[in-house]
């Protein structure tokens, strides 16, 4: 493969991962507004938040098959779209019952892209040979950073249904015009086309697909799914809370909250582009260590805070450390699938969503925000123990990119 088509799916796939973070960011930095308009209280929002990541678990599970049978390409190029409309409809749910339908279709379609972006990601990795997936994941950074400051512009002149109809079809024209460039099937290392799906063996032999889903072993991936789903817990109890906590424990404003939002994903940018040399070069285990260290740093910071800016710049130290848990997260699980299948990458990412069916309602269900993130302060810590399971090789080179 040539080193353009290289630089040109590194490009798609860098543009999918800005449109799932726009859109994402523009509907969690308008938690608080969604709330006020359909009247819920906490423990109300802490069960339609549930909805999202467990339906977004299914979406996971099915792309994991769905990829290994006709591509996560084309898997992505339809369900990328999909969310943006999504985010759209959310905004102009005129009630509970049209709010509860959206967020289901959306939940769906979120899991899908997230399992299919980080394949995609994974299959570009493997042609560069180096360590770029970091990279990628702070592009959907910088897409929440613009995500977040234009909730904050959105909360004091825009109306809801305007703001999320904008982002949402900004997100459905920029999906569309990124999707051509994204790797097919058959580009992808050990997927042939064929009428029954193949991939090529270690030996070099033809394994249905069903065999090389078979190779993927569960249990180094339960070990890395189970330190990404404490990652996720955290990441989660930002995402959902960091605007309640903020305007009822602080006492901020509805337009200072988002900036928690900002400097989360703003401090996750300044790490992740700097991970893929630091995980290289110290390696995948110290890398995990250190992050963990530094997240549970910052969630003390947001637990002991007291006025909104020291709360701000918690979830900002948290944000870095964090960083790099995610990406080093896809490229072990891709390390374990011989076949490159995908399969390892969505079971992974199934823990994405279990970290956010837990996390979504914890910190809410407790009945004060501030001890509910006394929780995901311990469960960051908790992910220490499994640093080991990120141990691995380096991926062959695959491509011809520099």
């Amino acid at each position: 493969m040539s080193l353009d088509r290289d630089r040109r799916a590194r490009l798609a796939i860098a543009g999918a991962y800005f449109v799932q973070g726009l859109c994402f960011a523009a509907l969690v930095t308008r938690v608080p507004a969604i709330q006020a308009k359909h009247h819920f209280t906490d423990e109300e929002l802490s069960l339609v938040l549930l909805a999202v990541p467990v339906f977004a678990g299914i979406g996971s599970a099915l792309s994991g098959w769905l990829a290994a049978r006709f591509g996560s390409g084309a898997l992505l190029r339809i369900a990328g779209p999909l969310v943006c409309a999504t985010i759209a409809a959310t905004g102009a749910a005129p009630n509970r019952p049209a709010l509860f339908a959206v967020l289901v279709v959306f939940g769906l379609g979120v899991g899908a892209v997230d399992a299919t972006m980080n394949m995609q990601g994974v299959a570009v990795q493997a042609r560069y040979g180096r360590s770029i997936l970091a990279s990628l994941h702070a592009v959907w950074s910088v897409a929440g950073i613009l995500g977040a400051l234009a909730s904050v512009a959105a909360a004091k002149w825009i109306p809801l249904s305007v703001h999320l109809g904008i982002v949402g079809a900004v997100g459905v024209a920029l999906a569309l015009v990124v999707g051509p460039g994204l790797l097919k099937r058959v580009e992808i290392r050990g997927a042939q086309s064929s009428a029954v799906p193949v991939a090529e063996g270690a030996a070099g032999t033809a394994v249905t697909t069903r065999e090389a889903v078979a190779r993927v072993p569960w249990k180094p991936v339960l070990m890395i799914g189970i330190a990404m789903m404490f990652m996720y817990i955290a990441d989660s109890s930002t995402s959902n809370w960091h605007g309640p906590y903020l305007l009822k424990e602080l006492g901020s404003s509805e337009s200072v909250a988002p900036w928690a939002y900002f400097f989360y994903q703003g401090f996750q940018v300044l790490g992740r582009s700097g991970a893929d040399r630091l995980g290289e070069r110290f390696g995948s285990v110290r890398t995990v260590v250190v992050g963990a260290l530094v997240g549970t740093l910052g969630l003390a910071m947001v637990v002991s805070a007291q006025s909104p800016w020291w709360g701000i710049a918690g979830f900002g130290v948290l944000g870095l450390g964090l960083c790099a848990i995610v990406p080093q997260s896809f490229t072990a699980a891709a390390r374990l699938d011989p076949d490159n299948t995908g399969v390892a990458i969505a079971r992974v990412n199934l823990f994405n969503y279990a970290g956010f069916v837990l996390g979504a309602p914890l910190v809410g269900l407790v009945g004060n925000l501030r001890l509910g993130f006394v929780i995901p302060l311990v469960l960051v810590l908790g992910i220490i123990p499994f640093a080991g399971a990120f141990r691995s090789t380096v991926a062959r080179p695959v491509g011809n990119a520099a």
